[in-house]
């Protein structure tokens, strides 16, 4: 049929080439569109009952519309009549534009995965270090998973451009010494993959772990797919790279579980009776809400030539409990010592010549 018949005179001869496939390409947009509507209420009735459904539907939604969209575009051109000049370019910029799309529905695929295992464990409980070892493999693999399909798509852009295949091959004759290169340029970027992976797996850390680094104490805050943010406890970040938490010691508090003995060291007078303030340590823990009950113990772990050191041993559920004991303890102790027994706060003794005679005089007297 010659659209051609249907126009008035004075059309655009240029837009009569345009307009079969233009037409065709409307209507298979509005039935991407009908399907569109369609698939999301089925994706909403049958998500209903699962939280994952409804989060990777939350999650998709966009790019799904708009590849949709774009699917009818490229059939749309493979049904025009080759050797119009401006079909070259469309159909490269859909398939472009396919590939960008296609990416990003399964980078927000994996995210919205990740998002419904998150909800369906979360950290706001007791005792939560089975959500947060399931939250932090989650989160650590869904971004390197991620960033591999990000890495892939964009290769995938690039190699339709036939100049970018011709370096390709090109490149591909002197293997040796480009491996080498992309080798030393790309170790940083492979290296905290690898570290992400083995963070992910094996679990070093997760997030909201209690951890000692760089002589810091801090909260794991978050974990991207390349640095490791810690919440220093006076609200300060320390952004640490992936690959030191492989490479490089740390302290984990909360690696098996998150109870803690805090210590109290104090010193005391020797003169110091040991009974009454144990019974005063216990009064202590007992009026704390921070002690989980477990024990408390005070111990004498060094004699030195002016004073006792004394140690108590208190237990909590939690770091930020135990500091807090620990602290309660202290301010206890040291008031019990300075309200019942001050002559036995540590003092610095001096015997002379002097002190020794009267006290010798004093004896033959």
């Amino acid at each position: 049929m010659n659209v051609s018949n249907w126009l008035p005179e004075n059309f655009p001869p240029f837009l009569v080439e345009w307009l079969p496939a233009l037409l065709v390409a409307v209507l298979l947009m509005l039935l991407a569109e009908l399907v569109y509507r369609v698939g999301r209420r089925i994706v909403q009735r049958a998500g209903r009952d699962s939280p994952m459904i409804i989060s990777v539907g939350r999650a998709i939604e966009a790019p799904a519309h708009l590849l949709l969209q774009l699917l009818a575009l490229n059939i749309a051109w493979q049904q025009a009549p080759q050797g119009m000049g401006w079909l070259t370019w469309a159909e490269r910029l859909t398939t472009l534009l396919l590939i960008g799309v296609i990416t990003w529905l399964l980078t927000r695929t994996v995210q919205g995965a990740a998002n419904g295992v998150a909800a369906a464990n979360p950290l706001a409980v007791a005792d939560n270090l089975v959500a947060r070892r399931i939250q932090t493999q989650t989160l650590v693999l869904s971004r390197t998973v991620q960033g591999l399909i990000i890495l892939i798509g964009g290769a995938l852009m690039l190699m339709t451009f036939p100049a970018v295949r011709q370096v390709g091959a090109s490149l591909l004759a002197s293997a040796g010494v480009v491996g080498i290169v992309a080798g030393f340029a790309a170790r940083p970027v492979l290296g905290n993959l690898i570290a992400g992976l083995q963070i992910g797996l094996s679990q070093p850390i997760r997030i909201d772990d209690v951890v000692i680094v760089e002589n810091e104490w801090g909260v794991i805050e978050e974990i991207t797919g390349t640095y490791v943010v810690v919440r220093i406890w006076d609200q300060r970040r320390l952004v640490v790279p992936l690959q030191y938490w492989i490479e490089k010691p740390f302290q984990n508090w909360t690696r098996q579980t998150s109870e803690l003995i805090g210590t109290v060291f104090l010193w005391v007078d020797y003169r110091m009776p040991l009974a009454p303030l144990r019974e005063s340590l216990q009064r202590a823990v007992e009026s704390s809400p921070h002690w989980d009950k477990r024990f408390a113990l005070l111990q004498v772990t060094e004699a030195g030539e002016q004073a006792l050191q004394l140690r108590c041993l208190v237990t909590a559920a939690s770091a930020g409990a135990a500091w807090d004991l620990r602290c309660h303890v202290r301010e206890q102790l040291i008031d019990f010592i300075q309200r019942e027994y001050p002559q036995c706060l540590p003092r610095q003794r001096q015997e002379g010549e002097v002190a020794v005679e009267m006290r010798n005089s004093a004896g033959t007297a």
